[in-house]
């Protein structure tokens, strides 16, 4: 029985064993293909193998993390522990994990602005947008764009 149960165990723990330390878990909302694009910059400029994965319950995760409902996109990551929302740029994100501010459990960009990693469209406008970390320090703009 005690073998059986470690098999069992040992098989439900392979596909999450099967990530690299460093690897980035997408969680998107299920068929969104902007986050595919984001995503290819994230592989590109960030040097990450990226996995997405759709996930109609990523609330969950947000909750975890403590983001706020207000900042919410299509797509959450997690990178290094911290939550990536949204169309965040990767430049942003390398900024966060090379200064790793105190209290801050993540960043976000709410929405989907155009314009944004992952949200360029040809022709159109770019939006102004704000990335916003959060955490036990509260909201603070991290970078504007």
């Amino acid at each position: 029985m005690k073998t059986r149960l470690s098999a069992a165990l040992l098989f439900l723990a392979l596909p999450g064993a099967a990530l690299a330390a460093n690897d980035v878990v997408v969680h998107r909302d299920p068929g969104c293909g902007c986050c595919e694009k984001w995503a290819q910059a994230l592989r590109a400029k960030l040097g990450r193998t990226v996995v997405m994965r759709d996930d109609a319950s990523r609330g969950a995760l947000q909750r975890r993390a403590g983001m706020p409902g207000t900042l919410a996109s299509c797509h959450s990551a997690m990178v290094d522990g911290y939550l990536i929302e949204g169309h965040v740029p990767v430049a942003d994100i390398k900024r966060l994990l090379a200064t790793r501010p105190v209290g801050v459990r993540g960043i976000a960009v709410a929405g989907m602005p155009i314009g944004s990693e992952g949200m360029e469209v040809a022709g159109a406008a770019r939006q102004p947008y704000a990335v916003v970390s959060f955490g036990s320090s509260g909201q603070k703009v991290f970078a504007r764009h």
